[in-house]
């Protein structure tokens, strides 16, 4: 297991908490850049937008710790989650920002495979960014 803690002995399945648990744990670490308590299997993968971007549980947790696609990512907000068999699907959204300026607030929808050894063996994000307000125009209407 990478990251965080081994599952408990003679736990084959974890509980809907457990699995919910898991995935905030890795949107967390997206601000923190602590993967520490993120529960990757050795295997696991990430996909955004189609395209694999990460190849094991110790590539993802060290772009999460290290990558600086995840640097700019200065908060994460309106977070929700639910589980539906062994997948935790979230929506939440992104700010990012460099040197104090909000660049872009991205709509994050995502999906994590938690099996029932309570690890994250997929993730798949899909992510729609929009313009933050230092790239807004005046005069040409809100963007949300």
């Amino acid at each position: 297991m990478t990251g965080g803690t081994e599952p408990a002995a003679g736990s084959g399945d974890a509980t809907t908490e457990q699995r919910i648990a898991a995935a905030r744990a890795y949107i967390d670490a997206l601000v923190s850049h602590d993967a520490s308590d993120v529960r990757l299997a050795p295997g696991a993968v990430r996909y955004e937008v189609g395209v694999k971007t990460g190849r094991s549980g110790a590539h993802i947790v060290r772009s999460l710790e290290r990558g600086p696609q995840f640097r700019v990512i200065s908060g994460v907000r309106d977070v929700t989650a639910w589980r539906e068999g062994d997948t935790v699907r979230t929506r939440y959204v992104v700010d990012t920002s460099l040197l104090g300026l909000n660049l872009v607030i991205a709509h994050i929808t995502e999906e994590f495979e938690v099996r029932g050894d309570g690890a994250i063996h997929r993730i798949d994000a899909h992510i729609r960014p929009r313009p933050g307000p230092v790239f807004r125009r005046p005069g040409r209407g809100r963007m949300s």
